[in-house]
């Protein structure tokens, strides 16, 4: 590979007596979507929410863009250009969401962009565009669904503007006809589209998500973990052929 945006080396958790990831290593380019996928428990969530600095390893490296950012803080991973979305989400309900954009937009990273005060409504407008609920823009976010509470995540993310986006099931909670919305999205935004500084490249992405009829669409490689451990590492067609994947992850019947 010859430019790693993120590498992870060794990376080890535990909690208690469970090994959550167990010596995690691998890197992905600056501009590559992988899936990451395994059994409930594997440890998707918790590697994603070791790169955001939620949780702290016991052992091991985690490096943007060749600097350590392990041990650092959110909020300073997020200002470097890492966001990510998770499975409870939780918005400013009594705000419209538009609001709940606009305050994403006002992270020290989107608002160095420059002309902030001017943009930033129309700028949380583009986020949500991407995502799918511009039409909603003055509703509070105590009335949306589950389903467009998922894509009001998305779009905080988006709205900081990031070099990595880190998607934990942003297909989940939606239906068939919204999913393929939020696939659309998803891949025009890696494309660049014409958000914010994107509008010449988007982020990179990792994706967590159990819908991989959809997932293998988007994605140009694929992690598979089990027990906290990585399983597989390859091209999505070639991965999900595996034995060893198929016996860890689809069970009895296959794909």
């Amino acid at each position: 590979m010859a430019e790693s945006l993120l590498e992870i080396r060794n990376l080890a958790k535990s909690f208690g007596g469970l090994r959550a990831t167990n010596d995690i290593s691998f890197a992905m380019g600056r501009h590559e979507i992988v899936g990451l996928i395994g059994p409930n428990g594997a440890g998707k969530t918790t590697l994603i929410r070791l790169v955001m600095g939620i949780l702290r390893p016991d052992s091991g490296s985690i490096r943007f863009s060749g600097t350590e950012i392990s041990g650092r803080k959110t909020w300073d991973i997020v200002n470097m250009g890492i966001a990510a979305t998770f499975q409870n989400m939780r918005p400013f309900r009594r705000l419209p969401i538009i609001a709940n954009v606009m305050v994403a937009c006002l992270c020290p990273r989107a608002m160095k962009r420059g002309e902030w005060v001017k943009r930033i409504e129309a700028k949380a407008m583009d986020a949500l565009e991407f995502a799918g609920i511009s039409d909603m823009a003055l509703e509070k976010a105590s009335t949306l669904s589950q389903g467009d509470l998922k894509r009001l995540e998305v779009a905080r993310a988006i709205a900081t503007e990031p070099e990595l986006l880190l998607l934990d099931e942003p297909f989940g909670g939606l239906s068939p006809a919204e999913t393929e919305l939020m696939a659309k999205s998803i891949k025009r935004l890696h494309k660049g589209g014409r958000f914010g500084r994107l509008h010449s490249e988007g982020p990179a992405m990792i994706i967590v998500e159990h819908k991989l009829q959809q997932l293998m669409k988007i994605v140009d490689r694929i992690l598979v973990l089990n027990f906290g451990t990585l399983l597989a590492d390859g091209k999505p067609n070639e991965v999900v052929q595996r034995p060893e994947v198929v016996e860890a992850y689809f069970g009895e019947g296959g794909i």
